[in-house]
């Protein structure tokens, strides 16, 4: 079944193997050009569109709020300049709030001092003034009005009275009160927060009071000059709090901007950390990248890894812009995990580049690199990506915009991965290459020729491997942190008593995540959309603490055209609005129920009055006549057709109590819903706060949805790149185990389920996958035959790099911890969460169950093997072949006399040539092997002529003849039963180690090449003119074909 389902595998180890050929021949262009991709799509932030609105980014897109919101306004619409009513408005509009407490001892307000000074307050609030076009506005100019009365606090008018109620000469009653002065009536509710009242109903004392301030925005200037008289407003009561000006009350102040303005606060805070994160992440990817060896040792590579990342989110975020996507502050959080997860791929990708031969040419290093790390980053990058724009199917446009720029970041991110930094690796390898320094660039000795040297030299610059002695241990020692997570970690997994261990603590940790969904919360409570010291969390507390008795006057619209004359209809208005009322979170008292046709008929019906309305005309008439008068309120409520002689729509209001905590208000507008369901009326329910309140009811289910779909999803990836049923199912179970053990710990860890949440649990699939895919797709693609040799070989390729990338995406978040808001601490709880149970269900749990239940053995088929062999052999000769040579030369044939016994004696074409005379040097982008040699062509002649004359030496003290041979690294003349390829021509090469016999054995006799079949005539062995150094480098096996000699 392995053999057959690897299609996808086989076909992305071509591709990759191939990329990586194309990429070591010509790294320069796959450095520039992404780079010229980023500054071309960085020049979309001109066009950026900044969103803060809090109700399009946290409400439902088409919630049910909006529906009865639109059914509202389609029929009662809010005049703002002449018919204002708070308890009838559709949306929050601009206004002012402030909230009162004592702050001198005495938590009573109901005193002289405190009126006055409160009355001091309202006329320095109303002063306030803001500008606007050059103009300034006060709060009489801009203030809402009905009829031509402006918006006023009417409660400050007890200030007449107020010396006697602080006497105990006069009562309050709750919860409607007299003025004896004014003849005015006062809901005390809507003013007074926490009051006192004895068995009487008459208020003892009142520790909190609120004031508003509401503004006309009829039309976009009202609504531009109310935003600044919001900012003037809050400007002024900062002032009174910071300057102290009153001596006996304290202020708690809010607007309809603050959540728009705490929102732009939370993205303020986060921006100043970026360098420093950035830095922070740069110095550890540079020292986890260093090793004792200099030249093998990749610093820059580390830093690169973050340059690329940041490159690629830059890039995304910009083509973002350009297709007019809305930005938002949410999205600042996405570079923090952009570069996590471009610094795990690039400790995949380094760890699998110092698992290739430092013998083998730069080339075929990088397309073994990519051959092998590519496939496990593509696996991570994909589900990441597909895990996000999972999310864009959310209803919540936060969480689309969101995952629009961070699915675009992964998929740059990648993309950079791919190029960028796979020309970077190759780059460095010519420098490895080379024996450069991997900080300075200098060439250095290997360790095994620095004997002499200082332990100062010994210690910093050193490194490589001897040319003349390449597999010295010496020069090779093993990764010390790669081979202990084989010989240590990977050991004690492989015991059966650390196993029992290993799984009675993932049991735990079970038990533990369940039991934190059984306490999961639901909701985004409002404070968590400020910082942690803004101004509006101690407005939220006040409130919340003293008016949470009777928090919403909450509307009930019947729309359609109905008789209002007909009895029937009557009882059923009637019957629904007792159903409302019967509800716990509804106040029973009628007189908090404004009904006009309760009240109407109440009129009609009574002895004392003569009105006739049996039918809907004369209903209608003495409805209009007598009970909807432009100064009364219920005009507002009632919505005749275009003939005013039916009404198409009614209103009345009920008021919602003691309801406190996002479940209750959720289960409070799930039940109305249902009662206006069940009416036989066309009936709703609304509130402007009923638009947030969607997203309590929609955030569990969605968050499920995308989950499940998101979770199966990745199962299929998984299937696709690692195609071995059970350890699919192993990477699944890990998925589900990870997914809960977020879930649960976040619910323990104080993070509600919200649509910030559900964002980080929408991400949270993706990243689930990415350190189980490694470890898994490691232990399949192995060639070990037992799964303890298994382990310890995938632990050994993966270990590190989990280690290196988990550490890195959480040192990246501790920016979110610093900037001290509700909304990026989520983020850096859920990630840490994510990445290390995901990090722990990598490294210990599934090894364990692979060990225990997953394949036993690798079954090889030798014949399939040698197809894909020869295939990839077929396939890089057709790419070599395509691939335009670097650098190309003629060279000269040297001849030798051939002594024999038969007849022929002539000149043969030697097999080898000599360079020692050319100085045929790359002059490109570094993109063939030529650049190996940092020296000057007159110093490698140097060079190569005193070991020519070493090797004259030598062999003329072993077989006492002089030896035709002049060139470096050249095996000699070989025996016809001992052919073999002819080693490179040139300097900086690591020639095979040949053994002292073999080499007494190649000297003895130069055989006649006659009798062979596939020997060329004599004038015919010359050197292919097409061949360039780096051609040969890489494909000495095809430079004679001809010749049997050298296959």
């Amino acid at each position: 079944m392995w053999n057959n389902l690897t299609c996808v595998d086989d076909f992305l180890n071509r591709a990759f193997h191939k990329l990586g050929l194309v990429v070591g021949h010509h790294p320069g262009y796959f450095v520039i050009v992404p780079v010229l991709l980023a500054c071309i799509c960085f020049t979309g932030y001109q066009r950026i569109h900044y969103e803060i609105d809090p109700e399009y980014l946290f409400s439902p897109i088409n919630g049910p709020s909006k529906t009865e919101r639109a059914i509202v306004e389609q029929y009662f619409k809010v005049n703002y300049s002449h018919r204002f009513n708070l308890g009838r408005i559709t949306r929050p509009g601009r206004f002012g709030h402030v909230i009162i407490t004592s702050k001198d001892g005495n938590e009573n307000l109901l005193r002289t001092v405190v009126f006055n000074e409160l009355r001091e307050l309202d006329k320095t609030i109303r002063n306030a003034k803001a500008m606007y076009e050059g103009e300034e506005f006060n709060y009489s100019q801009i203030c809402a009005r009905w009829l031509d009365t402006c918006f006023n606090n009417d409660i400050l008018d007890l200030h007449h009275i107020i010396e006697y109620v602080e006497k105990k000469e006069l009562n309050l009653t709750f919860p409607v009160t007299l003025n004896p002065v004014t003849w005015d009536f006062y809901i005390l509710p809507v003013y007074f927060g926490g009051s006192v009242i004895d068995k009487d109903l008459m208020i003892e004392s009142v520790p909190s009071m609120q004031l508003a301030y509401f503004l006309t925005a009829d039309n976009a200037r009202q609504d531009a000059i109310g935003a600044a008289w919001e900012e003037a407003f809050l400007e002024t009561l900062r002032k009174v709090e910071e300057e102290n000006i009153f001596k006996h009350i304290t202020t708690a102040r809010f607007a309809s901007r603050t959540l728009e303005l705490e929102l732009e606060e939370n993205t303020k805070t986060i921006v100043p950390y970026f360098s420093s994160t950035f830095i922070l992440m740069a110095l550890f990817s540079v020292v986890t990248c260093m090793m004792t060896d200099w030249v093998r040792s990749k610093p820059w590579l580390g830093l690169l890894g973050n340059v690329s990342a940041a490159m690629a989110t830059v890039a995304a975020f910009g083509l973002c812009i350009y297709l007019g996507v809305d930005f938002i502050g949410l999205n600042l959080a996405a570079p923090f995990l952009m570069i996590g997860i471009g610094i795990d791929d690039t400790f995949v990708m380094l760890a699998a580049w110092r698992r290739t031969s430092i013998m083998k040419p730069v080339p075929e290093r990088m397309a073994a690199t990519l051959s092998e790390a590519a496939v496990s980053i593509t696996i991570t990058s994909l589900t990441d990506m597909i895990s996000f724009f999972i999310g864009i199917l959310s209803p919540f446009p936060s969480v689309q915009i969101f995952c629009i720029y961070s699915g675009f970041a992964v998929v740059f991110t990648f993309v950079f991965h791919l190029t960028f930094f796979t020309g970077c690796v190759a780059i460095s390898g010519y420098c490895e290459q080379k024996n450069l320094h991997s900080v300075v660039c200098c060439k250095v000795q290997p360790l095994s020729k620095s004997s002499n040297r200082s332990w100062f030299y010994r210690a910093l610059c050193t490194g490589g491997v001897d040319p003349d002695d390449p597999y010295n241990p010496t020069d090779n020692p093993e990764h010390g942190c790669m081979s202990w997570f084989r010989d240590y970690l990977a050991a004690a997994l492989n015991c059966r008593p650390i196993k029992i261990i290993v799984i009675l603590i993932f049991g735990c940790y079970l038990a533990g995540a369940l039991y934190g969904l059984t306490t999961l919360r639901e909701g985004l409570d409002r404070r968590k959309l400020s910082k942690n010291d803004s101004y509006s969390i101690v407005f939220y507390d006040r409130q919340d603490y003293y008016f949470r008795e009777f928090p919403y006057r909450i509307q009930v619209v019947v729309s359609g055209e109905y008789n209002y004359s007909d009895p029937v209809i009557q009882e059923q208005m009637e019957n629904l609005t007792r159903s409302l009322e019967a509800s716990k979170y509804i106040s029973s008292a009628p007189i908090y129920t404004e009904s006009w046709l309760r009240n109407f008929l109440s009129y009609a019906n009574n002895s004392a009055t003569d009105v006739d309305i049996e039918d809907e005309k004369s209903f209608i008439k003495e409805l209009k006549d007598t009970w909807l008068s432009p100064k009364s309120s219920f005009s507002l409520d009632v919505k005749f057709d275009p003939s005013e002689e039916h009404i198409i729509a009614s209103r009345f209001l009920i008021q919602a109590v003691n309801v406190s905590g996002t479940n209750q208000e959720k289960d409070m507008v799930k039940e109305l819903r249902q009662i206006c369901a069940q009416s036989p009326l066309n009936a709703s329910v609304f509130h402007p706060y009923f638009v947030f309140f969607d997203q309590f009811e929609l955030v569990k289910p969605t968050s499920i949805q995308c989950m499940v779909f998101g979770a199966l999803v990745m199962m299929l990836i998984s299937f696709i790149f690692i195609p071995n049923v059970m350890c699919c199912l192993w990477v699944a179970f890990c998925i589900i185990s990870i997914e809960l053990g977020v879930a649960g710990y976040m619910a323990l860890w104080d993070v509600s389920l919200d649509s910030i949440s559900m964002i980080n649990l929408i991400m949270c699939i993706g990243f689930s996958v990415d350190f189980t895919a490694h470890i898994c797709y490691a232990y399949m693609s192995s060639k070990q035959k037992t799964p303890e040799d298994r382990v310890k070989e995938s632990l050994y390729s993966l270990g590190l790099p989990i280690v290196q990338g988990a550490t890195s995406t959480i040192l990246g978040l501790i920016a979110l911890v610093l900037a001290g808001t509700y909304i990026f601490m989520v983020f850096f709880k859920m990630v840490f969460l994510v990445i290390f149970i995901g990090a722990m269900h990598g490294m210990f749990l599934l090894p364990v169950l692979l060990s225990l239940f997953g394949p036993s053995s690798y079954h090889n088929d030798d014949k399939t093997d040698t197809d894909k062999t020869q295939q990839r052999k077929i396939s890089e000769k057709d790419l070599n072949c395509e691939l335009q040579h670097p650098y190309v030369i003629p060279h000269p044939t040297l001849t030798y006399y051939h002594h024999s016994s038969g007849p022929d004696k002539n000149f043969q074409g030697s097999p080898a040539t000599s360079l020692a005379a050319f100085d045929d040097r790359d002059p490109g982008l570094g993109t063939s092997e030529d650049s190996n040699s940092t020296e000057s062509g007159s110093s490698q002649s140097r060079r190569k002529e005193g070991q020519l004359e070493h090797q004259e030496n030598q062999r003329r003290h072993d077989v006492c003849r002089k030896s035709i041979g002049v060139l470096y690294g050249m095996s000699q003349f070989q025996t016809a039963s001992s052919p073999a390829a002819p080693p490179p021509d040139y300097s900086g090469t690591l020639p095979e180690p040949v053994s002292n016999e073999q080499e007494r054995r190649a000297v003895r006799t130069v055989s006649y090449v006659g009798p062979y079949p596939a020997q060329r005539p004599a004038n015919q062995l010359h050197r292919d003119h097409r061949r360039s150094r780096s051609y040969h480098n890489l494909h000495y096996s095809s430079r004679y074909l001809s010749d049997s000699r050298y296959p």
